[in-house]
C-alpha cells in the first residue's frame, strides 16, 4: 500500500464513508473512492463491504487498521516536529514511563526538574517495560522509565535508584500483623495479589518463590503495581510490589513489610543508542535520581 492509499484507507475507518473521508482529506469523494479501488486491486482483495450509505471494513481491513493507526500516528509527529523546526519553536520533552513510577516519583522529579526548564513543554505517556524498550529503540521519546533491566542493542541503561518488593496489606483489621518483614513463604500461605508474569517484576516474583520451591495461592492478578497497592489497601488481601510504589500509598491505611529474603528492585533510564542525549535528559534523570532517593 502507497501512502495515498493508507490515507484513504484511515480516513474512510475514521468516517464510515467515502464522503466524510473526503471531508476529512480536503478533496473529492471520487477521488477517495479511486484510490481505495486502486489499493485493492493492488492488494488483490477488497477492504470495505458497501452496506445502504456506509462502508464496512472486511476482516482484512480490520486486520491492517491497527497497524496503519500506528502509521499515522507517528506521521503526525513528524508533521509536528517538522512545523516546530521550520518556526523555530521548542519541541516537548518526551518521556515514557510505568505506570506505577508516574504516581509519585514523576511528580517528584518533575518538581526538581522545572527548577531548570520552567519553560519546556513536557510530553508524558505511560506504558509498561516491553512496549518503552521497543518504543525507545525506534526514538518515540527523549528518555524512558522502567523497572529492571531491559538488554537490547539499540538502547543504553542508567540506573536511577534502587528499592525492594514489599507486601502491602490493609492496616487496622482484626488481628492485623503488626510486624515491619514477612517472609515469601508466609505471603504464599493464602491468596494475594501480584503483577503478571510479563512484567520484569512479576518475572522476579516467579522466579523466587520457583527457587524455594513454593507455590503460590490463586489470587488476583493485575499488570501494575498501583493496581495491586489499591486493591490491598480496598481489603482484597496483601499485595507484593515495590517500594517506590508502597510510598505513593494516598492515605495511612497501608501497613507495609518488607519481603524476606529481601529482593531488591532497580529503577533505569533507558536511552536510544549512538545519539547525543540533549542536557533536558541529563536533567531530568539527575531530578529522578534526587527523588527517589528521598523517599
Amino acid at each position: 500500500m502507497r501512502l495515498k492509499h493508507i490515507e484513504a484507507f484511515h480516513a474512510v475507518m475514521l468516517t464510515g464513508s467515502a464522503s466524510g473521508a473526503a471531508r476529512l482529506l480536503h478533496v473529492t469523494q471520487s477521488a477517495v473512492t479511486q484510490t481505495l479501488q486502486h489499493a485493492e486491486i493492488q492488494l488483490g482483495y477488497a477492504l470495505f463491504t458497501r452496506q445502504r450509505n456506509r462502508l464496512v471494513p472486511t476482516a482484512e481491513a480490520q486486520s491492517l487498521y491497527p497497524e496503519v493507526q500506528r502509521l499515522m500516528s507517528q506521521l503526525e509527529a513528524v508533521r509536528r516536529i517538522s512545523t516546530a523546526l521550520g518556526s523555530g519553536a521548542q519541541t516537548a520533552f518526551r518521556i515514557l514511563i510505568v505506570p506505577s513510577l508516574a504516581v509519585r516519583a514523576l511528580p517528584d522529579a518533575l518538581q526538581i526538574f522545572r527548577r531548570r526548564h520552567p519553560d519546556m513543554a513536557v510530553s508524558i505517556r505511560t506504558l509498561h517495560t516491553n512496549d518503552i524498550a521497543r518504543a525507545m529503540a525506534l526514538h518515540e521519546a527523549d528518555v524512558g522509565i522502567v523497572y529492571g533491566s531491559m538488554p537490547h542493542p539499540a538502547l543504553l541503561e542508567e540506573k536511577l535508584a534502587t528499592g525492594r518488593l514489599v507486601c502491602v496489606s490493609r492496616a487496622g483489621t482484626r488481628g492485623a500483623d503488626r510486624r515491619t518483614t514477612i517472609t515469601f513463604s508466609e505471603v504464599l500461605r493464602t491468596p494475594f495479589i501480584h503483577i503478571d508474569e510479563g512484567d520484569p517484576l512479576g518475572i522476579i516474583l516467579a522466579d523466587q518463590w520457583a527457587r524455594l520451591g513454593l507455590k503460590p495461592q490463586p489470587g488476583i492478578t493485575v499488570q501494575t503495581h498501583h493496581i495491586a497497592m489499591v486493591l490491598a489497601e480496598e481489603g482484597f488481601g496483601p499485595a507484593i510490589i515495590d517500594s517506590f510504589t508502597a510510598q505513593a500509598a494516598s492515605s495511612g491505611g497501608l501497613h507495609v513489610r518488607t519481603l524476606l529474603p529481601e529482593v531488591p528492585v532497580d529503577v533505569k533510564a533507558l536511552l536510544p543508542q549512538g545519539i547525543r542525549s540533549q542536557q533536558a535528559v541529563s536533567d531530568f534523570i539527575e531530578a529522578f535520581k534526587k527523588a527517589t532517593a528521598a523517599q
